[in-house]
């Protein structure tokens, strides 16, 4: 890394992130006056200009935003080795699941049995976390495998389609759209997202919004009128609420559950865990051909 250290790739990754010196400085536990003259320093031995501060706002230079994407590479990297030595050195070795609560079109319990019963299984460590962080889980080494949904930051990961399903707007009972059968993306003009974007314009990005909501939370303000959800089906059947109505979307993309695992494993046990997820995903739903084939990555 040039001599660069760790402690400066994340720093500089904390204020590339959050464009704000401030926001990073709490985000990094640190006051901001060090964290600035740490970016400064990073600067001069690198010898270019990373970021663009004025009093108002704080953008990426074309090499800090280089920098930006390499730094998170390097990052993942450190953090998964640390992980995986870790792991190593477990007196009693575990296989980690990451997902987050519900997205899982209720195969997980299944999936689990049918795990047991094999005999490259390992004790399963269930990993819920927020929309987003479970491919996160996978380059840092905290996770083995993870049921995530489409789409996702492919990079670096193997996966395998499981299923498909149609996903449904959840708004307010009391939303004047609630009275139609059927919508379209253009009838949600003026409604927001749990993460930003405008309903009827969705981008679908990885990036998870800064404050992760939990479900509840976001129903909560669903029946406040405040935000619109897009939600597969089998969550929605979950979820029944007499405030909440859920109406389906003619133009909506559906999603793909999709069991993924980081390329480089060789584990017997993810190898057992993903043959699982599609054995018992077939049985429940039709077969999807996968994007990539597990005797091949694993």
């Amino acid at each position: 890394m040039s001599d660069v250290e760790v402690r400066q790739l994340r720093y500089f990754v904390a204020v590339a992130e959050e464009l704000h010196f401030g926001r990073a400085a709490v985000r990094l536990g640190m006051a901001q006056p060090p964290l600035s003259r740490a970016i400064r320093e990073l600067e001069r031995h690198l010898g270019v200009q990373l970021l663009e501060r004025t009093t108002r706002q704080v953008a990426l230079t074309p090499a800090g935003a280089g920098l930006l994407r390499d730094a998170r590479t390097a990052l993942d990297a450190v953090e998964a080795a640390t992980q995986r030595a870790r792991n190593a050195g477990r007196t009693e070795p575990a296989l980690r699941v990451a997902l987050k609560a519900d997205f899982d079109a209720g195969l997980l319990p299944r999936i689990l049995d049918e795990y047991r019963r094999d005999p490259a299984a390992l004790p399963v460590e269930v990993l819920l976390g927020g929309r987003g962080e479970q491919v996160t889980a996978l380059r840092a080494g905290r996770a083995d495998v993870a049921l995530l949904p489409t789409p996702f930051d492919e990079r670096g990961l193997d996966f395998e389609a499981l299923m498909t399903e149609p996903r449904m707007a959840a708004l307010s009972a009391s939303d004047p759209l609630a009275a139609r059968t059927e919508l379209c993306l253009a009838d949600l003009a003026g409604r927001t997202l749990p993460n930003g974007d405008p309903a009827d314009r969705e981008t679908r990005n990885f990036l998870p919004p800064a404050r992760q909501l939990d479900l509840a939370q976001i129903f909560n303000l669903i029946e406040l009128g405040s935000m619109v959800l897009f939600t597969p089906v089998s969550v929605a059947d979950r979820h029944q609420r007499p405030t909440i109505a859920y109406r389906p979307v003619r133009d909506l993309a559906p999603t793909t559950l999709m069991v993924a695992w980081p390329q480089q494993s060789h584990s017997p046990a993810v190898a057992a865990f993903v043959r699982v997820c599609g054995t018992v995903a077939a049985t429940i739903f039709p077969p999807l051909t996968s994007q990539n084939s597990v005797t091949s990555a694993v």
